[in-house]
């Protein structure tokens, strides 16, 4: 497969585009006003016990200090794991296990939260691609995501026999699935790697200070991005191509070659025609080739997708129109799902087909297409109503989500009230006011579509409305006020 991928830096954010075949199919972004500390190692100093709390304040170099209960220590999860099958007494209390004044090993597990600190655990976990490396954990363990019993246990006897002596703990990710054996022990070393350093670091270092960061957008391109359909990756940044250089020569030294500056005098995403992409990806309406469209609508609960034939007749008959939009929009449907980053649950309402071939075909085109994406999805065949449900699993928040917020005129919506719909609400409002109050006018501040109203169609009732309450009324325009927004002043 012809896979470039293309890797924009700017001081507040890098993204990163995947092209394949010419057209962009996923999207990655992260801001560095955004990004967190979660997964960072820091070497601190415990700064004050409270054994009422069970609970520790440890100093990590950050403004306030960060939190660590007993339930986050390894030893007391360890003794934990020990006790239930023993049935020994309970774990120590943390006074007993850390004590003011120690250096201690700790990995954020929660940001800081206003006037809170960050959350600790000496439960220290690093990623990888297809492995999480638990070092101080001899456990080997599976995903909750990957649910087949018997699969779970084929994976986790082919790490263990990969696996050298005495080295630690592993967690299998979703990815390992279909992990070659090579592929997982390149994972292996690149943790224990990582780990090694980890602990050189806290030897060299005065508490407290950071001794692991955890791989910024750029970095876990080499890790989790490349694959070996990959070309090349362009990056616009002598300094990012620097880093990512020395990253990989040292963690992934087969990906070296494929990083390349580019240089032209086009941004690289508008050479690609990301910048487009992009954009159309936030809209709701998807145009397709054929003539027809797409609606994409994501709510809390699920996303939907609606099909529509458009202005598509190019067939020689209804059926063989329908079958082609169908099929156009199930290859569609699968990049949209990868571009826009959606997850959970999302129905497709397909038009309806009363051919059962072209319904098993649609769906087969659907699986194929779906097939090329990192993440993992289940697709359920036609339901009684002629929709097709199925899932994609969670990896990131979505692009509408990342970049985009909720409209303040319609609050979320994706409506406003007609200009007529709000000028009738203002003439209840006045009747209901001049009901409890005798003001000498009422003046009306509004947005220029409904103040034009009043002035032109509802000028007559605006007048009946004066004459009944025997006040009179006065219009003015509030530039700043969206058409729901309007104030009934009393003078």
């Amino acid at each position: 497969m012809n896979e470039q991928i293309l890797v924009n830096v700017t001081p507040q954010e890098t993204r990163v585009a995947i092209i394949q075949h010419g057209a962009v199919q996923e999207l990655h972004i992260e801001r560095s006003s955004t990004r967190g500390i979660v997964g960072n190692v820091y070497l601190g100093r415990v700064v004050r016990v409270l054994p009422g709390m069970q609970s520790a304040f440890v100093d990590i170099g950050l403004e306030r200090a960060a939190f660590l209960h007993v339930a986050d220590l390894w030893e007391h999860r360890a003794y934990n794991h020990h006790q239930s099958k023993t049935g020994s007494q309970q774990p120590p209390p943390i006074e007993k296990m850390v004590f003011e004044g120690q250096t201690i090993v700790v990995q954020v597990s929660k940001d800081p939260l206003g006037t809170k600190g960050a959350r600790l655990t000496t439960q220290i976990s690093l990623a990888g691609r297809m492995l999480v490396h638990l070092p101080q954990d001899p456990h080997i363990g599976v995903s909750q995501r990957i649910e087949d019993e018997t699969e779970r246990e084929e994976l986790r006897a082919k790490l263990t026999a990969l696996l050298p002596p005495d080295s630690g703990g592993f967690i299998i990710r979703t990815h390992a699935e279909e992990a070659k054996d090579e592929e997982l022990v390149a994972d292996v070393n690149y943790l224990k790697r990582r780990w090694k350093e980890v602990l050189d670091q806290t030897k060299k270092v005065p508490a407290p200070a950071l001794v692991y960061e955890d791989l910024n957008m750029a970095q876990r391109v080499v890790r989790d991005l490349v694959c070996n359909d990959t070309q090349s990756i362009l990056i616009d940044s002598k300094e990012t191509l620097k880093n990512l250089i020395a990253f990989a020569s040292t963690y992934a030294p087969e990906v070296t070659e494929r990083l390349k500056l580019h240089s032209g005098e086009r941004p690289v995403f508008e050479l690609f025609n990301v910048e487009d992409e992009l954009q159309k990806a936030l809209g709701r309406r998807v145009e397709l080739k054929s003539g027809g469209y797409l609606i994409i609508d994501q709510t809390e609960a699920l996303t939907t997708i609606d099909v529509n034939t458009g202005g598509f007749v190019g067939a020689r008959n209804f059926d063989d129109t329908i079958f082609k939009t169908n099929l156009e929009a199930a290859q569609t449907i699968a990049r949209q799902l990868r571009l826009r980053n959606l997850g959970g649950i999302i129905v497709i309402d397909f038009i309806d087909m009363s051919n059962s071939e072209h319904r098993d075909a649609v769906l087969l085109e659907l699986q194929r297409a779906l097939d090329r994406d990192r993440a993992r999805t289940t697709v359920t065949n036609f339901s009684a109503l002629g929709l097709v449900e199925m899932t994609r699993k969670r990896t990131r928040e979505s692009l509408a989500h990342l970049l985009c917020e909720p409209c303040p005129s319609c609050q979320g919506k994706g409506q406003v009230k007609t200009a007529q719909t709000v000028a009738y609400e203002i003439m209840r409002e006045i009747i209901r006011e001049a009901k409890q109050f005798n003001p000498r006018e009422f003046r009306i501040l509004a947005n220029p579509a409904v103040i034009d109203l009043f002035l032109e169609e509802e000028a007559q009732h605006l007048g009946m409305l004066e004459e009944f309450i025997g006040k009179p009324i006065t219009l003015q325009v509030d530039n700043l006020f969206t058409q729901e927004h309007y104030d009934i002043i009393l003078t």
